[in-house]
């Protein structure tokens, strides 16, 4: 009990708690370096996303207050974050440059431990994982305003990483200018899809004001830095980089609006039991056969949660699916519904079965 206690005493008994805290900090640290060992011995992935998930869930439900679920999230991101750079060093390849909105997923999934290395484009970040110089990637698969980024799903139709996890980021726009003063900005810079995500505001509030388009949401930002006239849609996270000022916060037309990134690494995860497949196929052109491409799930009960196609490059009017479903593909009746489809099929390849994502924080 602290009531009745000073000031003074009050600091003290945080201090104690705090003590109390370091040293508990410090024995985690330590059976997690000799769980470290046991999956060494074992050759298992160091990264285990369902094994997190768990974690928050548990910590979540148990937690009876004051401190709120969101914070005690963000404090246990940074406990396992730290705790698995004990165990392997972990570097994650993402599409660059820091403060985009991917760095933040790559810091919402892995946390400031891990080295987070910005890449300049989605095939570089492929690149990396698939030559073993990084252990993971994060790249942007879809916006809930804009639709499909389709960049990367071409990048799997020729690479052999697999899907280990996704990142749903809630997006958040804000104006940042050098003044934040709105009457001063006589260009606004972002990247194509920040503009077009915030077109009813500048219409509105900036109809007259040129728009420019380049590379990221963070070398907008660095534009804004370079010119006090010039304002950039970024994140918070572009504006404390830079040193920026919010001329106005929250300016994309929809306040429902996120984007999802996937992980990419090179084996799949074990089923955590609220899992996530996603598949890619081409089927043969016959009558019927976009029923036929349905009926093994829905012969099944299988849930399908998105289906997406994409134009074949090396052949006109013919398309490549990419379909995410619910359920780990070592679960009988979706495997048993895979080898069905594949009769279909031209070719199909399984992407990778994974938990489905926690909802991350705004950003």
């Amino acid at each position: 009990m602290t009531q009745g206690l000073n000031l003074q005493e009050l600091r003290e008994r945080i201090d104690g708690i705090d003590d109390q805290i370091l040293d508990l900090l410090n024995a985690r640290a330590t059976v997690v370096l000799d769980v470290g060992k046991a999956k060494a011995g074992e050759s298992r992935e160091f990264y285990v996303p369902s094994r997190e998930r768990a974690i928050f869930e548990r910590l979540q439900a148990r937690n009876g207050g004051p401190f709120p679920n969101e914070s005690l999230c963000r404090v246990f991101r940074e406990i396992i974050s730290a705790s698995l750079s004990l165990e392997l060093p972990m570097k994650v390849a993402f599409l660059g440059p820091q403060s985009t909105f991917t760095h933040v997923a790559a810091m919402e999934q892995f946390g400031l431990s891990a080295q987070l290395v910005a890449q300049k484009s989605i095939p570089s970040v492929f690149e990396e994982v698939e030559r073993g110089r990084a252990h993971y990637g994060v790249v942007p698969v879809e916006n809930s305003t804009e639709g499909v980024v389709n960049h990367t799903l071409d990048m799997f139709i020729g690479s052999d990483l697999k899907v280990i996890a996704e990142i749903l980021l809630e997006i958040s726009h804000d104006l940042l200018s050098q003044t934040g003063k709105l009457d001063q900005v006589q260009k606004v810079v972002s990247h194509p899809q920040a503009l077009a995500q915030c077109r009813h505001w500048l219409d509105e509030n900036l109809p007259d004001t040129p728009q420019m388009d380049v590379s990221s949401t963070a070398a907008a930002a660095q534009l804004a830095a370079e010119d006090e006239s010039v304002a950039a849609i970024a994140s918070h996270a572009a504006a404390r980089q830079y040193g920026l000022q919010v001329a106005k916060a929250k300016i994309e037309d929809n306040s429902n609006n996120f984007t999802r990134f996937l992980v990419i690494g090179r084996n799949t995860p074990e089923a955590s039991g609220r899992d996530k497949t996603s598949i890619l196929f081409s089927v043969r052109d016959e009558p019927g056969i976009l029923y036929r491409m349905l009926e093994p799930f829905s012969q099944r009960d299988i849930n399908l949660v998105k289906i997406e196609s994409r134009p074949m490059k090396q052949k006109a009017w013919e398309y490549i699916f990419f379909l995410d479903l619910v359920g780990h593909v070592e679960d009988s009746k979706i495997s048993a519904a895979i080898e069905e489809l594949r009769e279909h099929c031209h070719f199909l390849k399984v992407l990778g079965s994974y938990p489905f994502a926690v909802q991350g924080e705004k950003e």
